[in-house]
């Protein structure tokens, strides 16, 4: 396991930790595996210690990590919840987690910085924001999961780890690799799972709960989205997806049945990128983009040039402020600007 803190920043972060009784623990707008893993892994962990600690989420995360030990915990911001409003600025500690701007906590942003209370980022994107009291920033691993990981390592928290503790972090590192299909050839990644599994973890039925615990809508939505909407375009080994909200009303789809979609066409033979377009379910106007890649194309650098956005190589999202239309026209833009790239 690494150490990621220096004994002065261990100091620091315990007694940040040790000074606080009532933590809130903040994840970013759209929370997947990895931020709900890591906020649910790290509630337990600090409730342990006899803190009094609250997940706070923008908004709803995914029915399909409803079965995480905690999930029922978790608080889902709203302006109008005075009693939340009241928890966030009682608290005496925040943790952000797998965000490195305040910005992708969107609506709940203001109310989270306004708060006097020391603020802690655990995060493994790119470019962390200065604002944070204390950051804990290392890119180069798979998933926030991964830093807590090492982190819990380092600060003794692993001694009494308990089982649902492991299986959240498994969750988080599975799901923000693709099941460790991208992004996780670093021999560090395979020291955590090994922690996690001693602790009696059952990594097949977590891969089953994620992934294999399809609603009906989705298996449907599935086949037409591979039939009807997916455009591929073999000579610049890119495909790009669409999906509007009509269609997911038409199937009954529920919150996370588009799971794993933006991996589908790079099951292609020669396929290098794929592209993913949903239309936002609470922002009209708004398109969701998500992109996935293989070897060494970069995902993240299309999605900071044409789609507001950043993330990873083989792993990145953004928002487009446009219609569905205007979104495919900026996707087949962003495909021959980096058209060199996908053809190498």
């Amino acid at each position: 396991m690494i150490e990621i803190l220096k004994n002065e920043e261990q100091n620091r972060l315990n007694r940040l930790i040790d000074s606080a009784e009532r933590v809130v623990v903040c994840v970013h707008v759209g929370p997947d595996g990895d931020a709900i893993g890591s906020a649910l892994a790290m509630q337990s962990i600090l409730r342990r210690r006899g803190k009094q600690v609250s997940v706070v989420a923008p908004n709803r995360f995914p029915d399909n990590l409803l079965w995480l030990p905690g999930a029922g915990d978790v608080r889902v911001y709203s302006p109008s919840d005075t009693s939340l409003k009241d928890l966030l600025h009682q608290a005496q500690l925040f943790l952000v987690l797998d965000l490195n701007e305040p910005s992708r906590m969107r609506e709940m942003e203001e109310d989270v910085m306004s708060c006097s209370a020391p603020k802690v980022m655990l995060d493994h994107h790119l470019n962390p924001s200065p604002v944070w009291d204390m950051a804990v920033s290392r890119p180069e691993m798979c998933a926030t999961g991964e830093v807590i990981c090492h982190l819990a390592a380092q600060m003794g928290w692993t001694a009494d780890m308990r089982q649902e503790e492991a299986v959240c972090l498994y969750t988080s590192m599975m799901c923000d690799t693709g099941a460790f299909t991208y992004n996780s050839n670093r021999a560090e990644v395979y020291d955590c799972i090994s922690m996690l599994l001693r602790y009696g973890i059952d990594k097949d039925r977590i891969y089953r709960n994620v992934f294999w615990t399809a609603t009906v809508g989705r298996m449907r939505l599935m086949g037409y989205m591979l039939y009807a909407k997916t455009e591929v375009f073999p000579h610049s080994h890119a495909a790009i997806i669409t999906l509007t909200n009509a269609e997911r009303r038409r199937f009954n789809t529920k919150n996370g049945d588009t799971e794993g979609f933006v991996n589908m066409p790079l099951q292609i033979q020669g396929i290098k990128l794929s592209i993913f377009l949903a239309e936002d379910t609470e922002q009209p106007g708004v398109v969701k983009v998500s992109l996935r890649s293989v070897d060494d194309f970069p995902c993240n650098e299309m999605s900071a040039e044409f789609f507001n956005g950043g993330g990873h190589k083989n792993a990145s999202g953004g928002r487009l402020y446009c219609t569905m239309e205007e979104a495919v026209q900026v996707a087949r833009k962003s495909i021959q600007a980096y058209l060199h790239l996908l053809k190498e």
